[in-house]
């Protein structure tokens, strides 16, 4: 079968029909059938060779949409004449946050945290194993070398700025929440960074307005 032959090919066309159905009728409203059903003969079995879940088929589709964003963000972060402080804000920017938000707005995963419980898993690991160590950390590491950042627990106050950020922030945990709330939060976070050596600066707060601004939109 092609799968055995062209592994690659064959995931393309599952993340290609999965994403494609996650934006046309949500995340909830796609089931593992109706992403076969897009796969002209392919079997179920075939796809559950390659992902475990429809989670993990969510998580993928997400990844790889998100690639043009994520690569500029690297190459953002591998600019010689930024301090690390400067990279430090540039991370919470919102041409580096909000895209993926929206993202997340079009597949429509459900707003409640219970149902999104693999979800929350995923953005919990994502926490640490992306953001913290893979972003915030060499940042962090960085504006210490060259003096902008003065913090004596690096990996501890990445560790913590991630976790707050990608699910403290998020209205998708959080759907009721007025964005006066999620504004507080965010000028809290700014406020609990800053007492570590951490300036997150005001793009923050505007990121934060603007990925609240995004679910209001979307709202189902």
């Amino acid at each position: 079968m092609g799968r055995n032959k062209y592994p690659e090919e064959t995931v393309a066309k599952i993340l290609d029909a999965a994403l494609e159905l996650f934006c046309a009728q949500g995340y909830e409203g796609t089931s593992i059938q109706d992403i076969v059903d897009r796969l002209d003969g392919m079997t179920k079995g075939a796809v559950y060779h390659h992902f475990k879940s429809k989670e993990e088929i969510f998580n993928a589709a997400f990844d790889r949409a998100m690639t043009p964003i994520v690569e500029h963000r690297r190459s953002m972060l591998g600019v010689g004449n930024m301090t690390g402080a400067q990279k430090l804000k540039r991370l919470y920017a919102p041409e580096s946050v909000v895209p993926q938000i929206e993202l997340w707005a079009r597949m429509r995963p459900a707003a409640d945290p219970v149902k999104s419980s693999r979800l929350l898993a995923m953005q919990y690991q994502g926490s640490f194993d992306e953001s913290a160590d893979g972003y915030l950390l060499p940042v962090i590491e960085e504006g210490i070398t060259d003096g902008s950042i003065a913090c004596e627990c690096p990996r501890e106050a990445a560790e913590a700025v991630s976790l707050l950020a990608n699910l403290w922030l998020l209205p998708l945990f959080r759907p009721l929440e007025p964005k006066d709330r999620m504004l507080a939060r965010a000028q809290c976070l700014a406020q609990m960074a800053s007492a570590v050596g951490l300036d997150l600066g005001e793009e923050v707060l505007q990121t934060t307005a603007q990925i609240w601004d995004v679910w209001d939109r979307a709202r189902w």
